[in-house]
């Protein structure tokens, strides 16, 4: 029980990183875009940076795989919505 505690922690945390790392990529590249284009691009990093935190939240045992998983759910429905139409920004929700 506790190995497989351990090892979902694990994955957690590098599905974090994952996510760190892809946001630390394009994070430089939003200077050189258009401001729609930058403000949609944020929107999405923010949303990212926030999916990390939470997958650092379940390693941590703060919340629940269900948590996690409503969690993500919430997150790919913000990604979507931003890349389906692009005058929409998440801070609109």
């Amino acid at each position: 029980m506790i190995g497989a505690k351990r090892r979902r922690a694990k994955r957690a945390l590098r599905s974090a990183r994952m996510l760190d790392e892809v946001v630390d990529t394009q994070l430089p590249l939003l200077a050189s875009f258009d401001e729609q284009r930058r403000r949609r691009s944020a929107d999405y990093l923010a949303e990212l940076v926030k999916l990390a935190q939470d997958y650092r939240y379940y390693a941590n045992g703060w919340i629940d795989a269900r948590e996690l998983e409503r969690r993500g759910r919430s997150a790919m429905s913000v990604l979507t919505r931003l890349r389906e139409d692009p005058s929409n920004h998440a801070v609109n929700d």
